[in-house]
């Protein structure tokens, strides 16, 4: 079975009794590809090119559309239709949506191919692990993220991780970016996370995946960044940005990457897809949309970026639950 035909059939559960419409363009070799690819899975599905279509006539399409509809839209970069989010828009109406945006920073052939096996669909991995994941979060007292020497340490209670696993079965919306593969969460009090952490990479002002040349060592007291060793001029840029708007830089959300289509050595350049990887993430800036802090007004919030811990060993309260580049829960 093919990585699209494994989403539509077992994610989205598409079946004749409804509607399914792509909206593509062609701009990039892994736009290109991905589009015949829904072709094979869909061949009833209404195919539309954005670029040889008017805004008018897209939404036209989509507005014919009802509860429990598929929309696919196949993006270089980012279709922008009106000023409301056309994911948003169609959620609103029940309608199962599956983005694919920013293609065009998978430039190489070696990029596409990793993307196109990320989107492969391992039902029995991800509902198995990512729920049993999500209740030891729920209940952690502590969580231990070692990179080496370097150990991070996070105090408990945890904020209601949240599963990104392909099973949409009583939530509001059904679908969203993809490739998916992700638990995540946040200490409901972000002073407690102290110690430090090895980058292996982060997201740069461009929102590329931007790998140094070694490994950028962090220290972090009271959720805090207070010192960072091996920096590049890249990562400087971005401490810079965050810290002119907000002062300081927070640690915010720990996220527990599970698609194994992409490693620390399977690498692609956008950095909303290679955020899925399998490991640990972090976000730095005090901008998180799904958990609300009151010490953060989401006015004044505007950073979010992600880095990427070269992680060797996790620990949820003493047991390990991830090592040697996979999880063993």
């Amino acid at each position: 079975m093919t990585p699209i035909e494994s989403i539509v059939r077992d994610i989205f559960e598409f079946t004749p009794a409804h509607r399914a419409l792509v909206v593509f363009d062609a701009q990039s070799p892994l736009a290109r590809l991905l589009t015949g690819a829904y072709r094979e899975a869909v061949p009833s599905a209404k195919f539309i090119a954005f670029d040889d279509t008017s805004v008018e006539d897209i939404l036209m399409e989509l507005n014919q559309l009802s509860a429990g509809d598929f929309v696919s839209l196949i993006q270089t970069g980012n279709f922008r239709l009106n000023e409301f989010r056309i994911r948003v828009e169609l959620f609103k109406k029940g309608i199962k949506v599956i983005e694919h945006p920013h293609l065009g920073r998978m430039k190489n052939e070696e990029q596409v191919q990793t993307y196109m096996e990320a989107l492969q669909y391992d039902k029995e991995y991800y509902r198995g692990v990512g729920p049993k994941l999500k209740a030891k979060i729920d209940q952690a007292k502590k969580i231990v993220v070692e990179s080496g020497d370097c150990a991070l340490v996070y105090e408990g209670p945890f904020e209601d991780a949240k599963l990104n696993i392909g099973d949409y079965t009583g939530m509001k919306n059904w679908g969203g970016q993809f490739p998916i593969g992700e638990v995540f969460t946040e200490p409901s009090d972000l002073s407690l996370v102290s110690g430090k952490a090895k980058l292996i990479a982060f997201g740069d002002q461009d929102f590329n995946t931007n790998i140094p040349p070694q490994e950028i060592e962090i220290t972090i007291e009271k959720g805090i960044i207070t010192e960072v060793k091996n920096s590049t001029p890249e990562f400087d840029a971005v401490i810079a940005e965050i810290t002119a708007e907000e002062a300081l830089v927070q640690i915010r959300e720990l996220g527990f990457g599970m698609n194994r289509a992409m490693t620390k050595d399977k690498i692609v350049t956008d950095i909303g897809t290679y955020e899925r990887m399998c490991g640990i993430h972090m976000s730095l800036g005090s901008k998180h949309t799904i958990y609300a802090k009151k010490e953060f007004s989401r006015k004044h919030s505007r950073f979010h970026v992600d880095v990427f811990v070269g992680v060797t060993k996790v620990s949820i309260d003493n047991e390990t639950v991830f090592e040697n580049g996979q999880y063993i829960i």
